[in-house]
């Protein structure tokens, strides 16, 4: 992949990943656990406020992994996020905690794209898995970092009428 493109994708995608850490920076400490969907058929549904925020980083950190057969979050994080049947993590993860896994996960969001070679690289995350590409892979990413980030400023738009701004590309001291 060329340094323009990796660049790009550098800036955007750190750009969600901004957007992320700024709903968590603005979440005032009565929602951190604040109920945000209802139970659906007895299973929770991004219940709460913390977890919306740990999903989306757990997946990044998971899909910017070079093997999901190797792949361990870093304490005190566990794997929980695989369970099929939708398994909690054992306790609520404090704001600092995942302001530090979206450290980690950043730096190695930034790391992989500043490791593309080839675009078209094979990329199997999951034996079923419809993404095949490891470009295809970091935009399916980015673009679900967004989207939780979106619920998040949403629901603290709703509960304190203020959310952070639009992030339009990463930070200057982020940035290539």
């Amino acid at each position: 992949m060329s340094p323009l493109w990796k660049e790009i994708l550098w800036r955007q995608f750190g750009a969600a990943i901004e957007t992320l850490e700024n709903a968590i920076v603005a979440c005032p400490e009565a929602l951190w656990q604040a109920r945000l969907w209802r139970e659906t058929a007895g299973r929770p549904e991004f219940t709460e406020f913390w977890y919306v925020a740990f999903h989306a980083i757990f997946w990044l950190d998971y899909y910017c992994a070079e093997s999901a057969q190797d792949f361990v979050p870093p304490p005190p994080f566990t794997l929980s996020e695989l369970d099929v049947d939708g398994a909690m993590p054992e306790r609520v993860y404090t704001k600092a905690e995942l302001q530090r896994y979206l450290a980690y996960a950043r730096a190695k969001c930034r790391a992989r794209i500043d490791g593309l070679d080839d675009e078209n690289e094979p990329q199997r995350v999951r034996d079923n898995w419809r993404v095949t590409t490891v470009a295809e892979l970091l935009l399916y990413t980015m673009r679900h970092v967004q989207e939780h980030a979106a619920h998040l400023n949403m629901l603290l738009g709703q509960q304190t009428d203020s959310a952070p701004g639009w992030v339009g590309q990463v930070r200057k001291d982020q940035a290539p």
